[in-house]
């Protein structure tokens, strides 16, 4: 019992050092932005000054409020009672209930089967469902307030903020890229890697591979933010459902279209 706690204290030290960071490095680009580069182009105090000091921090608390959301939401669990139905209709062997040597996606870890696009977190330590990969970022620095060496000081934080911003900016840019083209394929990170995998082995052998879950892009949009396009500003988990069962290709109409 205390090992286990003791586990558990030190996977929080972890996850707080790691949240800190990030939370020191939003803090420093605020505090920046606001007071020495709104200030000093456009006078805080000014017309143009508040306008943009009140636009940046409106970005700003969304930044924060968006990143707390991520970091506090149970990403959810396996119900301890699942137990997966070859026989039903409603639940075809195609869904990746099966792994590629025909048996059933089972969890060594947690002991218990895993449903279609569930798998096991390290950080969790448990089964996650519909799974993704999370990547973080981190830096801070500090700025001198002396008045002797003032234009020293403003000078080091313009070096440091384009130290901190520049490589920032590239890696959201490349992120928000990329999950945008993992949306509209109706993809997780780790499905991803797997069907470059599967899309391998089936041109080795002779087929056509084609992603389960990928519904065409509106279809693939509607499934991961919502039906209602007005929410996507604001999207919620409310239309998913249980997370163990999700439309696939093969609950479509035949002849309706998906994308390549």
């Amino acid at each position: 019992m205390a090992a286990a706690v003791k586990a558990k204290s030190s996977t929080a030290t972890t996850l707080s050092l790691a949240v800190s960071v990030v939370v020191l490095a939003i803090a420093y680009i605020y505090v920046s932005t606001v007071f020495v580069f709104i200030d000093r182009w456009l006078g805080l105090f000014s017309s143009p000054g508040i306008m943009n000091a009140a636009v940046f921090s409106a970005l700003a608390a969304a930044c924060a409020l968006t990143y707390r959301a991520a970091i506090s939401t149970d990403p959810g669990r396996v119900p301890a009672t699942y137990m997966p139905d070859v026989e039903d209709a409603e639940s075809p062997i195609h869904e990746i209930k099966r792994k590629q040597g025909g048996d059933l996606r089972y969890c060594q870890k947690c002991s218990h089967y895993k449903p279609p696009r569930a798998h096991h977190c390290r950080v969790c330590k448990r089964c996650v469902l519909r799974m993704v990969l999370l990547v973080g970022s981190l830096a801070s620095d500090g700025v001198q307030d002396e008045e002797k060496n003032r234009r020293s000081s403003f000078r080091t934080v313009y070096v440091v903020s384009g130290l901190l911003l520049v490589p920032l900016s590239i890696a959201l840019c490349v992120l928000l890229g990329w999950h945008i083209y993992l949306m509209l394929h109706n993809k997780t990170t780790i499905e991803y890697h797997e069907g470059v995998r599967a899309l391998w082995l089936a041109e080795k052998g002779g087929s056509i591979y084609k992603h389960p879950y990928d519904l065409g892009p509106y279809e693939n949009l509607t499934s991961v933010l919502g039906p209602n396009i007005l929410s996507w500003l604001w999207p919620t988990a409310n239309h998913i459902g249980s997370g163990l069962r999700y439309r696939t290709i093969y609950d479509l109409p035949k002849g309706a279209s998906t994308s390549k």
